[in-house]
């Protein structure tokens, strides 16, 4: 059950609108605007530098923005209220590599004021049970992955924000991993899932589609086929660039029904992760 103090309005869990970010003299991201509906994955896809990791640091609040505006769970970028609420895990896993995974999680629970009941949840939701009491040093980058994943879980957060979870995986733990995030979603967390991987968008409720700092596509699965005339992800993705078509316009669809076309940001600055800014496990409230 995810933590529902403080309940926020019914409403799409994150609204990002009119997003700009430069980084250096670089524009990464031109004018973004975006609705992500609570209780779904949503996978955000794109080759990289399309912009996805900065788009994901905004809506958790790290990365510094030149104008916009964000709001996740009804409320704006950084309140402090939205700490416990949103959970980030980076591509980088952020753990003390001295402690034990127990230990760990034990210090992350501790910093976010989570229940000690969580550890033992989040171990097991995690499968971390039988490496608990070894070093994360020792962990191979998988498992230091799941360790990340399972600091993220603790307070059961509402809003879940991935930033290419299975990266180096093989495909075993790949979908262990996409059953997980299915379970959550089915206890009413709403994930926020970035790949390159194009393969992984049949396992995602809506998709994201980016490229150089833009929108391409925001509809399900089925709309982006139906859409492009294809019927796999990758050729609707190169379509789209081939058409030029700078925004696929959302669709309304049921979590469960891809074939629905009707039309229609912690942001706390919790990072109750990894963010690799600020050093392993730091929780970057500013």
């Amino acid at each position: 059950m995810m933590n529902n103090a403080d309940a926020a309005p019914s409403g799409p869990a994150i609204v990002v609108h009119d997003l700009h970010v430069k980084r250096a003299k670089t524009r990464v991201l031109q004018g973004l605007s975006l609705a992500v509906p609570r209780g779904l994955i949503v996978g955000l896809l794109g080759p990289s530098g399309s912009g996805k990791t900065t788009l994901m640091r905004s809506i958790v609040g790290v990365q510094v923005v030149q104008s916009g505006t964000i709001e996740v769970l009804g409320r704006p970028a950084g309140s402090p209220a939205l700490r416990r609420r949103v959970a980030y895990y980076t591509q980088q896993a952020s753990v003390y590599d001295d402690l034990t995974v127990r230990q760990n999680l034990t210090y992350f629970r501790r910093v976010l004021g989570a229940p000690a009941s969580d550890i033992d949840r989040v171990i097991e939701r995690t499968d971390l049970g039988s490496v608990a009491d070894r070093l994360a040093g020792s962990l191979s980058g998988g498992q230091r992955g799941r360790v990340s994943l399972a600091a993220a879980l603790l307070g059961n957060p509402e809003v879940l924000v991935l930033d290419e979870p299975t990266v180096g995986l093989d495909p075993v733990l790949r979908v262990e991993l996409w059953q997980l995030f299915h379970e959550l979603a089915a206890d009413g967390a709403t994930l926020l899932v970035s790949s390159h991987v194009m393969d992984e968008a049949k396992r995602c409720d809506r998709l994201l589609l980016m490229r150089d700092g833009e929108l391409l596509a925001d509809d399900t699965v089925a709309g982006v086929l139906a859409f492009t005339g294809t019927d796999d992800v990758e050729d609707a993705f190169l379509r789209l660039i081939d058409r030029g078509e700078p925004d696929l316009q959302p669709h309304d669809a049921s979590p469960h029904d891809e074939s629905s076309h009707d039309e229609s940001a912690h942001v706390a600055k919790h990072v109750r992760t990894t963010d690799p800014d600020s050093g392993p496990g730091s929780e970057a409230r500013r």
